[in-house]
Parts: C-alpha cells; sequence; structure tokens
C-alpha cells in the first residue's frame, strides 16, 4: 500500500489532540485563554507531503517550514475551505484537484491557535506557485520520512525566558519543527499504530 493511503486509513486510528505544551508541561495554561481557529492542508501528493517556507520578513513564523494554510475567515464555510483558500494563495493547489479525506485531531499553538488538520490528497498536476507576500519556496519531502518516528528528535531553546521542548523532522537543508513537526509526529504515531 502506498504511503498516501495509510495517511488516509490512519484517520480511522485513534489520536487526540495535541499542542505546542506537549513537551513542556510545567508550563501553565491560562484558563481563559481562547483560541483563535485555524485549518492546514496536510496534502499528499503522490507519496510526498507539500510543505512552504514562509516568507523571511512576515510578524509572525519568519522563515519557519509550514504546512499551507491559516486562519478562519468569516468568508470561510469551513475549516476545509480555510485549507483549501489559503492553499490556493499560498501555493496556487486549485481546490478542484484536492481530494479532502477528513480531519486529523486540533493542534493548540503558543500563539493562540487551534489549528485543525486536513488530511488529504492532490489529485492532479499542478505548477506550485510561491504567493510573493508570504511563501518564500513550495517544496516536498517524502511522506515516508515524515512517517517514520525514528527521524523525529527533540530539542530546546530559551523562548520568553523558559526553556520549551519541541519536535523536530529535519529533511535535507530543511529545519522542520515546532507545531508542525508536532502534527506530523501526531500523523506518524497514528501511521503506525
Amino acid at each position: 500500500m502506498s504511503d498516501s493511503f495509510r495517511l488516509r486509513d490512519a484517520l480511522a486510528r485513534p489520536g487526540g489532540d495535541s499542542s505546542d505544551f506537549d513537551l513542556n508541561p510545567a508550563i501553565p495554561l491560562p484558563p481563559d485563554r481562547v483560541l483563535r481557529p485555524a485549518a492546514v492542508l496536510v496534502a499528499a501528493w503522490g507519496d510526498r507531503l507539500i510543505l512552504t517556507k514562509r516568507a523571511s520578513h512576515l510578524k509572525h513564523h519568519p522563515g519557519q517550514i509550514a504546512l499551507p494554510g491559516g486562519k478562519l475567515d468569516p468568508e470561510d464555510a469551513s475549516l476545509e475551505a480555510a485549507a483549501l483558500r489559503e492553499s490556493r494563495e499560498e501555493i496556487g493547489l486549485p481546490e478542484t484537484a484536492v481530494d479532502i479525506w477528513g480531519r486529523l485531531p486540533v493542534h493548540e499553538t503558543v500563539t493562540g491557535f487551534a489549528v485543525t488538520p486536513i488530511l488529504a490528497r492532490v489529485t492532479a498536476d499542478f505548477t506550485p506557485v510561491p504567493e510573493a507576500g508570504e511563501v518564500d519556496e513550495v517544496f516536498t519531502v517524502p511522506l515516508a520520512h515524515v512517517l517514520d518516528r525514528r527521524n523525529y528528535l527533540i530539542e530546546r531553546r530559551r523562548w520568553r525566558g523558559e526553556w520549551r521542548h519541541f519536535y523536530i523532522v529535519p529533511y535535507g537543508p530543511y529545519y522542520i519543527w515546532g507545531a508542525t513537526a508536532r502534527i506530523l509526529r501526531g500523523l506518524a504515531e497514528r501511521v503506525s499504530a
């Protein structure tokens, strides 16, 4: 069975929500925090996964590796619609070239978003076009790489005066970390369950 169809089958397996705080249980979360809804597209393109490198001048997460996606806008009919709209805007992926398989568990970010990963398959060829103001690069990584839990490491760095631990899943010149790596790690756990 191809890696992309192993992804689809993973939707039927158990898996809970995740958080940027998973590896940092001593950091208290404010009980009155309000999370903003967002969605990202976890898109298999053949046996590869589509990722972006965010523009270095952005206010939030400059230069980081990310799944295409963003916040839910008022005109979005659903989280799936938000992920598709953002993917069209960020990388030029037409909505008609995507087969949505389902939602993965929500991921809470340290920046106050409740991110819903939308698992999907790209069903037609397209030429990725990075949105000049937001995306520096569109690239792919083998699904086999991100689905292998042995490729994940835990690192730490100081953030707001405290040590924070986080997952990474490096690939070639790409340093995939933080929320993106945690979402992909959760998917790898479901695939291997």
